[in-house]
Formats: structure tokens, C-alpha cells, sequence
């Protein structure tokens, strides 16, 4: 065990070291920070006094350590477009973020998982038949195409929900929380659906495969000849060995939520660090973007070494060994 943590560990520290580097090329090599900063009508002596201040005036590797020790210090720069330091800017944007794709990996998650045990368990009745078909849409249609038929039913013509924003907010400390409010978690309803409904038929389909294909084993067979009553067979042999999969594919599908909720925030203008990303690339936002790769990068890392903790709760013969 210790040594399966450390060969992780150093793994994501790699990951992370190549998106630093990658981070530091884009906040290097991409836009003239002295125009963002200064304007195009600036003097030569000006913007040579903001590219010594910047330190792009040294050595290409004496720029990196620089970089990456200010990136170890928390300290990301100024964003060019707002003019404030790139740390509050997400601290900002971040807690509407990670409430849209904590409440959408929950829905995809427990929605998925339940309705890919039933489809599975009644694969013949009509309602699993119906299920299967509907997955095919939430599969194969775009992010953006779900979330503007949904704003058209639900804001336009019936005008049950809002079809943009983030309603009204609570501050919690440093936190920033729609939750508490009405119109919080009824702005919350669309964009959630949105982001979720691709993971949510992702994961049922793979739970109804993965599950059917267990009750084809010969331990499920064993099991029914020792007259073991069905919920246990179920829940307890087929649904368990059906876990790893599905552990895996999961986590990652919860990294993308919050990866690629940019098209989702893009639709409906959630304040979030995917619409302050889209800005930040319209505006050349450089140390914006760098910010968002390294926040991203930190955040699967996070989210494997949770995976790598839930592959020990299912299967113990990883515990054993």
C-alpha cells in the first residue's frame, strides 16, 4: 500500500509538472502582456519597463523556476483584463462551479447507477425498452443543443424556470452559495440537467452492459443453485463485480463535469470559472488561462487519488494483495 501511494503520488506529480510547463508556454509565448496592460498607444520605454518588471526579459529557464515558485506560492499574477489579482478572480467564480457539477455528478452518478440496475434486471419491460431509447438521445446529442431545447420548453414557452444566471446568493464567509435561496436552486435546475444528462446515460448504459455481463457468470449460476434469494444476487454478487468499471469511468466523467462545464456556463451565463475561461480567451487573458490549466490539472489529480481509494472499498482482493 505504501508503495502503490507513492508510485501514484509521483505519477500526478508529474502530471502536473508537464501542465505547468505547458501553463508557462501559453502564459509566455501567447499575446503581448504589454499591450494588455498598457494599451496599444504606450511608449517603447513603457512597455520596456513592464517586460522587466514581468521578467521576460531573462533567460527562458531563469522565467519557468521564477514561474513556478510564484505558482507554489499561490501567486498567479494580474489578470490582464480585470486588472485584479487571477487568485481572487476565481476564488470568485469557483464556488458557483463546483455547486453546478457537485449537484450534476450526483444526479449522473446515483441517476446512472440506479436506472442501469433496473434496465438491466427488467431488460424486457417496456420502461427499460423506453429508457434505452431516451439514453440514445442524451448520448448522442451536443451539451449546447440540450441546453437550448430545454431553455425553449422550460423558460420560453412554459416559463417555469430562468434561462440565465445564477439566481440569488448567500455569502458564507469566502463562500458564495446559491443553495440557501429559492431562486438558487431554481436556476440551478436547467444547467444541471444539462451538464448531467450525457454522464448520467454514459454511466447507465455502461452499468446495464456491465451488470448483464455478470449475470451470465458462473458465480451468479452458483449462487441461484444454492437458492440465495435475487435482491442478494443482484445487489450483492453481480452489482459489486460490476463496481471497477464503472469506478472508473465515473471519476473521470466527474472530472470533465467540471472541466467542460464551459459549454453549459456559455449557454446559460453561469458565473462560473468555465464563462470566466471563454472571456479570458476572447480578451487573451494569459495568466487567467495558465490559472484555469493548473486548477484543472489539480483537480483530476484529486479526483484519481479518490478513485484509486474506491477501487480498495470495492474489490478486496486489492486490500489483500
Amino acid at each position: 500500500m505504501p508503495l502503490l501511494f507513492a508510485r501514484r503520488l509521483g505519477q500526478s506529480l508529474l502530471v502536473l509538472l508537464a501542465v505547468s510547463f505547458i501553463s508557462f508556454l501559453v502564459f509566455r509565448h501567447i499575446g503581448d502582456p504589454t499591450i494588455s496592460l498598457l494599451g496599444e498607444d504606450a511608449s517603447l520605454a513603457d512597455r520596456q519597463a513592464v517586460i522587466a518588471e514581468l521578467g521576460f526579459d531573462q533567460p527562458v529557464a531563469v522565467q519557468y523556476l521564477r514561474y513556478m515558485g510564484n505558482v507554489l506560492q499561490g501567486e498567479f499574477g494580474v489578470s490582464y483584463r480585470l486588472k485584479r489579482p487571477v487568485v481572487q478572480v476565481i476564488a470568485e467564480r469557483l464556488p458557483a462551479t463546483l455547486e453546478l457539477a457537485l449537484i450534476a455528478a450526483l444526479l449522473a452518478v446515483t441517476g446512472g447507477v440506479i436506472l442501469g440496475v433496473y434496465t438491466a434486471i427488467r431488460r424486457d419491460a417496456w420502461l427499460s425498452r423506453a429508457l434505452m431509447t431516451l439514453s440514445l438521445v442524451g448520448v448522442s446529442l451536443p451539451t449546447f443543443l440540450i441546453g437550448i431545447g430545454l431553455i425553449y420548453l422550460f423558460a420560453v414557452e412554459l416559463q417555469w424556470l430562468p434561462s440565465f444566471g445564477r439566481g440569488d446568493t448567500v455569502q458564507l464567509g469566502g463562500w458564495t452559495t446559491g443553495f440557501l435561496t429559492a431562486s438558487g436552486w431554481a436556476s440551478l435546475v436547467l444547467p444541471v440537467c444539462t451538464l448531467a444528462m450525457f454522464k448520467l446515460t454514459l454511466i447507465m448504459r455502461l452499468v446495464r452492459a456491465e451488470m448483464l455481463e455478470a449475470l451470465r457468470t458462473d458465480y451468479v449460476r452458483f449462487a441461484r443453485a444454492r437458492g440465495l434469494p435475487e435482491k442478494r444476487i443482484h445487489y450483492g454478487h453481480a452489482l459489486r463485480n460490476t463496481l471497477i468499471p464503472v469506478v472508473t469511468i465515473t471519476g473521470l466523467q466527474i472530472g470533465s463535469l467540471i472541466a467542460f462545464a464551459i459549454v453549459t456556463e456559455t449557454v446559460f451565463q453561469w458565473p462560473g470559472v468555465g464563462l470566466l475561461f471563454i472571456n479570458s480567451i476572447q480578451g487573451v487573458d494569459v495568466p487567467v488561462i495558465a490559472a484555469y490549466l493548473m486548477l484543472i490539472a489539480a483537480l483530476y489529480v484529486v479526483i484519481n487519488f479518490l478513485v484509486d481509494g474506491a477501487y480498495l472499498l470495492v474489490d478486496p482482493r486489492l486490500r489483500r494483495g
